[in-house]
Formats: structure tokens, sequence, C-alpha cells
């Protein structure tokens, strides 16, 4: 059974940097696309910010597009997400998560493991 679990997460003043790690043990993160989301208290969690593909190929919503970083390292069996330029409004609690389906990427629902989250807190 694949676990993810991510980390990296903290309080950052506004224009830093923080790299979030994705973890997985269970199994490998070769065949899997690797989804980065986050979620607001309050609020349903969003579709996804980055996606790293099997192939290399990578997607980047337009909030997080030229700020964020998605890439993997296949022999750690971990995903990391470089964040750059934070703003508060990045203030969120960041998922993880992984799914061997190729298409609608960007949709949530198609992921079938989840890391448990880890907290980026951005200052202004």
């Amino acid at each position: 059974q694949l676990q993810l679990v991510e980390s990296g997460g903290g309080l950052v003043q506004s224009g830093g940097s923080l790299r979030l790690s994705c973890a997985a043990s269970g199994a490998t993160l070769d065949d899997k696309v690797i989804g980065w989301f986050r979620q607001a208290p309050g609020k349903e969690r969003e579709g996804a910010l980055c996606i790293s593909y099997t192939n290399g190929r990578t997607y980047y919503s337009e909030s997080v597009k030229g700020r964020f970083t998605v890439s993997r390292d296949n022999a750690k069996n971990t995903v990391y997400l470089q964040m750059d330029s934070l703003q508060p409004e990045d203030t969120d609690v960041y998922y993880c998560a992984a799914t061997e389906r190729e298409y609608d990427a960007t949709v949530l629902q198609i992921y079938d493991y989840w890391g448990q989250g880890t907290q980026v807190t951005v200052s202004s």
C-alpha cells in the first residue's frame, strides 16, 4: 500500500521560499502521477496546483506558474515542490497525492493516495 508523507512546511515571510517534500513508501512513484494540492480551513480542496507526470511532463495552475516548481527523484522515491515568491494568499495546508491515471490529473477525485498535509504559512 502506497503511503505518502509531506514535509517541509512552515512559516515564511512574504517573498520567501520553501521546499516541500512528498516521500513515498510501500510502492514506487515511477509509475504514478503526482499532484500537489492545497486547502484553506473551511474551504474545499482546490484542483491541482502542480502535477508531475511519469514522462517528465509538468503542469502548473495559473496561480502558481512561474513561482512553483515540481520535480521528482525516483531514486529517493520522493517528489518535491519548490515554492518561491510566496505570498500571504499561499497560506494553506499542502497535500501531495498519487494516481496511476495520466488523464484528468488536475481533478482531485482521481487521486487514490494522499498524504496527511503540511502547513504553509506566509506572513506579510
